[in-house]
């Protein structure tokens, strides 16, 4: 058996009745039943049955349906979650010739392995790691310990060191960054780098494999939020807080606007640049063919989001709004109000994506269509895949240049090539950015005023998950527009920025206001993100990173690699941070 599969041999008892065995996935919503194998009668005169084995999946419960080979009848229906490596039987015989009555038994023949054993080891080792590293933290703080130490490094320099003000434990600081909200520096809070490096190291054990878990993957289409949907989100919530936060500074310490808006442009092209050249990798496959260049990508759509909500920001901007001296008629929307424009922006752009997407005729598929196609809706719009958001990306960009492996071609088996960083979805990433540069004017406006901030992020958190709520009507399938994270539906935004205001308060309470966390090792990455995600996605296949198996179809040895390799990067921006590389662009 491979890897999330188990064996099941069918046993057809029936001596006159062939079987046509079919299933249906549970993740697979409105669905077609899939044809697995036939089992011919069994041989009557030598009492033999007749076996047909088959590869189930064993990610999600599955249905089995049994049908008669001859005239389609329904026999048996059977749901039943199958274990990874398990072996089992389905045993298909009669009960009653009179009445011809047919009992389809389900028999365990060898357990299945646990699965998740290796995450739970995992988990482990990091908390041990973990405890090590506070211990000794605890105990570098005791003079003698410490002496002790700094003696057995460097014996020759034990005196100087132990007497020197930089042996001293009152002058001695292991973080070298300036003091937050400080008067003669750049303002910069922890808690923005350590949200930041949290998505990003996570993006990148996810975008190294996972360990092959199916709750570590993109959904399928609609629905539950699995770990990788809150991701690239959270990296797109925080860049707009940063833009808040950077633009404020920059024009506070006299910047003109010419010369911002110059550097918002050209970074806006690096990023969209370095994305083409990230996306479309040919390092040992010769000269790379434009006929087939993907356009879309991660860092493609952080560009033009980043180009879009900085210079809107930047044209809109009003001397007085941050510090709150601009009047207001309601006090409540204080941190907003001021910015109107901005938000008059914002919804139109949700005005034309909502046009778009249920106005747009798409020809060969239903107006107003957010399915998946392939298999789903009953089969019934095959090359329907994204509707509008994927008939945009093959009308302006072609077939060709846009992502050929959509995460539904395995669920639904979709043939249609359909980008997640596409056109359309674009929109609903500015609307996202947007939300995250609205929590940097409230930390901006509320300066200092730490229970103010909080507080003004729960409340958004909790209107975003109204929103959220009544988009949806609380359920995966049956909302007004589902959360969909290949769609980049707008209930997909809200929901996301609900969690993402609770997590950066979290954050935010825990590094900058009690500053119980440092925020490691989550800060260092965040501090070199473009670096880090750039990296790990040139050096994926290249040694450390990766390298040959002994067996493949292991959960363990796949959770290893990619969790040594996420590892290495989080250590690699460790290095550049003790030795102050930042590669900003």
């Amino acid at each position: 058996a491979r890897m999330d599969q188990a064996l099941l041999l069918v046993r057809n008892e029936l001596p006159s009745q062939g079987l046509l065995l079919a299933a249906l996935s549970d993740s697979c919503h409105q669905c077609l039943y899939q044809f697995l194998a036939f089992v011919p009668p069994s041989d009557g005169s030598l009492r033999k049955p007749s076996t047909a084995a088959v590869m189930v999946d064993a990610q999600h419960p599955l249905t089995l349906r049994l049908n008669a080979s001859v005239g389609d009848r329904e026999l048996c229906k059977i749901r039943y979650h199958f274990g990874e490596f398990g072996n089992y039987s389905l045993v298909v015989k009669t009960l009653s010739t009179s009445t011809k009555t047919v009992s389809c038994d389900l028999v365990i023949n060898e357990g299945p392995i646990n699965s998740y054993l290796p995450i739970l080891f995992a988990f482990l080792v990091y908390m041990g790691i973990l405890a090590i590293l506070i211990a000794g933290r605890l105990f570098m703080k005791i003079d003698p310990v410490r002496n002790w130490v700094y003696k057995k490094l460097n014996p020759r320099e034990t005196d100087r060191l132990i007497n020197s003000e930089l042996g001293s434990p009152n002058m001695t600081s292991s973080d070298p960054t300036p003091r937050l909200w400080s008067t003669t520096s750049r303002q910069r809070l922890r808690s923005l780098d350590t949200f930041r490096g949290l998505s990003l190291i996570i993006m990148v054990f996810v975008n190294y494999g996972g360990g092959k878990y199916w709750f570590f993957k993109h959904e399928s289409w609609n629905g539950k939020l699995h770990f990788p949907s809150a991701l690239f989100f959270r990296f797109v919530f925080i860049m707009g807080t940063s833009i808040s936060l950077s633009l404020s500074s920059m024009l506070r310490w006299g910047s003109s606007k010419g010369k911002v808006l110059g550097k918002i442009l050209w970074r806006s092209f690096l990023l969209i640049l370095l994305g083409i050249i990230v996306v479309n990798p040919n390092y040992c496959l010769g000269p790379l063919s434009w006929d087939n260049l993907r356009i879309p990508g991660v860092l493609q759509r952080l560009g033009f989001t980043y180009l879009v909500v900085a210079a809107l920001e930047l044209l809109f901007t009003r001397p007085g709004a941050e510090s709150g001296t601009l009047e207001t008629p309601c006090p409540a929307l204080q941190d907003i109000l001021p910015y109107w424009p901005q938000w008059i922006f914002i919804l139109m752009l949700e005005v034309i994506w909502l046009c778009l997407t249920f106005l747009l005729p798409v020809p060969g598929c239903p107006r107003g269509y957010l399915g998946p196609g392939g298999i789903g809706d009953f089969g019934n719009y095959p090359n329907c895949t994204g509707g509008a958001a994927g008939y945009i990306d093959r009308l302006l960009l072609g077939e060709k240049h846009i992502y050929q492996h959509p995460s539904s071609s395995v669920v639904y088996q979709t043939t249609m090539p359909y980008d997640p960083e596409g056109i359309l979805g674009t929109i609903n990433t500015i609307f996202m950015a947007f939300l995250g540069l609205q929590a940097g004017k409230i930390i901006l406006f509320y300066k200092d005023q730490h229970k103010q901030i909080i507080s003004r992020f729960i409340i958004w958190s909790i209107v975003m998950g109204i929103i959220s709520a009544i988009l949806t009507k609380c359920s995966k399938e049956e909302g007004f527009i589902p959360i969909n994270k290949n769609l980049w539906s707008v209930s997909y935004v809200t929901t996301m920025s609900c969690f993402a205001f609770i997590l950066l308060s979290l954050i935010y309470y825990l590094v900058d206001v009690k500053q119980l966390w440092s925020g490691a090792p989550f800060f260092y990455p965040g501090m070199n993100s473009i670096l880090v995600y750039i990296g790990h996605e040139v050096f994926e296949n290249y040694f450390p990173f990766k390298w040959k198996m002994q067996d493949s179809q292991s959960h363990a040895e796949h959770l290893t690699q990619n969790l040594t390799a996420t590892t290495l990067w989080v250590i690699i921006s460790y290095l550049l941070y003790r030795k102050r590389i930042f590669w900003k662009i």
